[in-house]
């Protein structure tokens, strides 16, 4: 006897399969009949879980969103200190892509978001959200005498941001060839010390 899936496991399956051939078709190519065919169904029955293919999209940016958010809260749970905070949460991001190399060319499609206007506020929330939890920390670090105070958290966080982009699609570009976490590692060290006061430097305050 067969048993036939729920509903919302068969949505499940759609998504992360849908995030999957997005990596192996890329995001622009890839169709509803892809989609359909691995999961073992028809078109009709793929609009029966999400009408349109708009829908669809919007299930994977939200199901991208629960990765992040909850990659997010976990480094908060820590009560780590800002610089070990800004570390984590970056290399969390590096994490998420790595497992899901889908994420960029998704984030940056522009028929993507140019067809699908609530996709896109999707991923400018994402963002922002990100972008605040780093100003938090870098706000924080600045306060206590670990960062500069010559550059506005804002800016600095946009420079971090630019950081996971950057090596993201260095990354993809290159095939995969190196570890992004490693290489994210190595290179954010580099970045944090330009934005760390100088050890034998004490600000006035």
């Amino acid at each position: 006897m067969v048993l036939r899936k729920s509903a919302d496991r068969r949505k499940a399956e759609i998504v992360t399969t849908m995030l999957r051939l997005a990596d192996e078709l890329g995001p622009d190519r890839l169709t509803t009949s892809a989609v359909a065919k691995a999961v073992g169904l028809t078109q009709p029955g793929i609009f029966r879980h999400f009408p349109t293919k708009q829908d669809l999209w919007r299930a994977v940016a939200t199901h991208i969103a629960a990765l992040m958010n909850d990659a997010w809260a976990a480094v908060l749970e820590q009560k780590l200190d800002p610089q070990a905070r800004i570390e984590a949460l970056i290399l969390g991001q590096l994490r998420q892509i790595a497992k899901n190399p889908a994420i960029p060319a998704i984030l940056n499609s522009r028929e993507l978001q140019t067809e699908n206007a609530p996709l896109r506020a999707q991923f400018i929330t994402l963002l922002t959200r990100f972008q605040t939890l780093l100003i938090d920390a870098l706000s924080e670090g600045a306060a206590r005498g670990v960062f500069r105070t010559d550059l506005a958290p804002k800016e600095a966080a946009i420079l971090l941001i630019s950081l996971v982009q950057g090596l993201a699609i260095r990354w993809s570009l290159g095939q995969r060839a190196f570890s992004l976490e490693a290489e994210g590692g190595r290179i954010m060290a580099c970045q944090i010390a330009l934005l760390k006061v100088p050890p034998h430097i004490k600000e006035i305050r």
